[in-house]
């Protein structure tokens, strides 16, 4: 693996030559995004805030929170968490800068990541491929139907029966049942083999046309932010695949934690060791060789 020994300001002047120079541009991206958006998953002081219930259960961060539990306390957590990083009104800046950076360039996103914070920040919806699944659906359990439905009034109804002080949902008529069999249900995420995928599955045929209309010698430039190797099946191994398919490909690997890229990809890959926030800080900043406005 190539290991980083670059600085931000000399990553961002490569990755500004190679946006000018790509004909597509592919975004990938993993939980480090959201991290950098400010939806850490491992962020004690968040989850205290926002389950002081579970906090005192002994639960300390979200990633956690796949020990069982009671239903009413199971679906209080997903109200609350789907309310907050899924259906918030506020706008998260990240994305939108992100989206400026690739204006006028043919590009798609490909993300691991469930919360919708993509199309929300101003990409193209049907640009968006999502395998792992939406937070903004749920399904029957078993599954009995291919059928998914829109969570917002699930969680809508759940939020109007949750209390925060036992962080339970109070009422057992509001937990859901699934609207086909009467069974359980869960959200739309994929956790194993009962994960109905239907609502993706254009979208990623969309983008399979996309790559392959694109001739041999096109130069794709890849842009992954936040790819681990919780899923590298889904996001980092799929990038350095397409980065051999097409010889004049290049791959930006942003992971302030595991920025490694192939050796056999040296010269066309570029590992950058800081999250995306900071990246694109310096990126979208006003540039003195582009920008007369600034002083050298």
């Amino acid at each position: 693996m190539n290991r980083p020994t670059v600085d931000v300001a000399a990553a961002a002047g490569t990755i500004r030559s190679w946006l000018a120079e790509a004909d597509r541009v592919l975004i990938t991206a993993g939980a480090g995004l959201s991290a950098a958006a400010g939806y850490d998953y491992g962020d004690e002081d968040r989850f205290r805030e926002l389950f002081p219930a579970l906090h005192r259960h002994g639960l300390r961060s979200r990633y956690m929170v796949g020990v069982p539990l009671p239903p009413s306390l199971l679906w209080g957590y997903w109200a609350v968490h789907i309310d907050d990083i899924r259906f918030s009104t506020v706008p998260n800046p990240l994305y939108p800068r992100l989206r400026a950076l690739v204006d006028g360039k043919d590009h798609w996103v490909m993300t691991s990541n469930v919360d919708g914070l993509f199309a929300r920040g101003g990409f193209d919806p049907d640009r968006i491929f999502t395998p792992q699944g939406d937070y903004g659906r749920y399904q029957c359990g078993t599954p009995c139907t291919p059928t998914t439905w829109d969570s917002r009034p699930l969680v809508e109804r759940l939020l109007a029966a949750y209390d925060p002080a036992t962080g339970a949902v109070s009422d057992p008529d509001a937990l859901p049942r699934c609207p086909n069999c009467q069974g359980e249900v869960e959200i739309n995420v994929r956790t194993g083999h009962q994960f109905v995928d239907t609502p993706y599955l254009p979208a990623g045929h969309r983008l399979q046309d996309w790559l392959g209309s694109a001739p041999a010698d096109t130069r794709l430039l890849i842009l992954e932010f936040g790819a681990g190797f919780n899923t590298p099946g889904v996001i980092r191994r799929p990038g350095e695949h397409l980065t051999r398919r097409f010889p004049a490909a290049r791959l930006v690997r942003v992971n302030p934690d595991r920025p490694e890229t192939p050796a056999d990809l040296a010269g066309r890959s570029l590992p950058v060791p800081v999250g995306a926030d900071r990246l694109l800080d310096v990126l979208t900043a006003p540039h003195p060789a582009l920008d007369p406005t600034v002083a050298p």
